[in-house]
């Protein structure tokens, strides 16, 4: 019919309909557009706000449910890009234009957590997630030092695009997985035995396995964009059931079974870069889109954003 809108889902494996994931909204939300670059979305359930970053604009943007206001929250921000929440609930952000990794403490200071290795500059932290000992996991590929626009042009001083762990306690940074063309967004596994790894430059989506020393395994395949026209893979989250979502770029947000599978995607209007999920019950997907912030309240349920696994049932949801 003419004028009729797209569908939001499009289902390639019957498991993306039984298990809920074609539940819920039947189109997506625009809560905010306007953003020259949108990425980086993070749910704080304790202000009940989303925060995200719109990078070429230096700025980090937020948007209250309650009131679906959307003000600047942090401005000269250092072109960040992802965020996330540690264990207490501080706002960790990489600062890709600042070349470096840092939290926001309660009082609204800020501490720097990583911005060398080795004595070298990182290139532009991309992405991080925090693990149960509070360890902080991050990726370094070199998009925000290739031009202005989205940081500041310079050499690379290391050479090499890495993943890295900040040790909780010394604070040492260590290289943890190399041989990336672009490692861009992270995510543990529930158990925290593999660690997921997309890597933007080989269009693909690594796991690798973390050993108790910390360490990781060289990893293998664990999905490849070229199973899908103009498919890429930027930021990635579990949802509760195990389900790897992906944000796909021009393929909008995909839906991979434990096992790999594809099981469905989400159609977006604009280029789907970064995905998290929020809410009172976690089952608001937020995406951020290009210029746009999109959201759809579903049938599944997201992971928590301080820390991977499925919510006890006697624990309270937010």
């Amino acid at each position: 019919m003419a004028g009729e809108r797209p569908a939001l889902y499009e289902m390639f494996d019957d498991r993306f309909r039984t298990g809920r994931c074609m539940n819920g909204d039947a189109g997506l939300e625009v809560l905010h557009t306007g953003s020259r670059w949108a990425e980086g979305p993070v749910y704080v359930p304790a202000w009940r706000q989303l925060l995200w970053s719109d990078i070429p604009n230096d700025r980090l943007l937020r948007w209250d449910e309650e009131t679906g206001a959307v003000a600047v929250f942090r401005r000269s921000a250092g072109h960040t890009n992802g965020n996330t929440l540690d264990r207490e609930g501080r706002l960790i952000t990489c600062e890709q234009g600042n070349r470096r990794v840092t939290r926001t403490e309660h009082d609204g200071t800020v501490t720097v957590l990583a911005d060398r290795w080795q004595g070298k500059r990182l290139n532009s932290p991309n992405d991080a997630a925090v693990k149960s000992d509070g360890s902080i996991w991050f990726s370094d590929p070199d998009y925000g030092i290739t031009s202005d626009y989205e940081g500041h042009l310079a050499d690379s001083e290391i050479g090499a695009n890495n993943v890295y762990r900040v040790d909780p306690a010394t604070g040492e940074v260590r290289l943890v997985a190399d041989g990336f063309r672009g490692p861009n967004g992270l995510v543990f596994s529930a158990d925290e035995k593999r660690l997921f790894v997309s890597d933007s430059g080989a269009n693909l989506i690594r796991v690798l396995d973390v050993r108790d020393d910390g360490t990781l395994s060289d990893g293998e395949v664990f999905a490849e964009g070229g199973a899908r026209r103009n498919a890429n893979f930027d930021n990635i989250r579990f949802d509760a059931d195990g389900r790897l979502w992906a944000a796909a770029m021009d393929d909008g947000v995909h839906c991979y079974d434990p096992d790999g599978t594809l099981l469905g995607r989400l159609a977006v209007p604009q280029t789907a870069a970064n995905i998290a999920w929020g809410g009172a019950k976690r089952n608001r997907l937020f995406i951020t889109a290009r210029t746009t912030l999109y959201s759809v309240v579903m049938g599944v349920t997201g992971t928590h954003q301080t820390g991977p696994g499925r919510r006890r049932r006697d624990a309270p949801a937010g």
